[in-house]
């Protein structure tokens, strides 16, 4: 018999849930979303994962924005890889 830990995961609710990630750690997400959010990463490792990963980039950043700046070079090589080069600076 499967235990309920054993369960094969459904994604389809995370991919529900990803386009929110950002307005929760952002702390900006409505309350009755944030709750479902919650409940699903009770049991979601993957999207725990995630937002701990999406908080920590965003802690980097802020941490690291007002003090240090990316050299042109790699600054250009980064967007191009990400493709939004669009974004760069003329």
């Amino acid at each position: 018999m499967m235990m309920e830990s054993q369960k094969k995961h459904d994604h389809s609710q995370c991919r529900k849930l990803l386009g929110s990630l950002s307005a929760y750690v952002d702390g900006e997400l409505d309350r009755r979303l944030c709750i479902e959010l919650e409940k699903h990463m009770e049991t979601c490792e993957d999207c725990r994962i995630v937002v701990d990963t999406l908080r920590k980039t965003v802690y980097l950043y802020h941490a690291t924005s007002q003090t240090e700046t990316i050299p042109p070079d790699i600054r250009t090589r980064l967007y191009k890889s990400l493709n939004i080069e669009d974004f760069l600076e003329k």
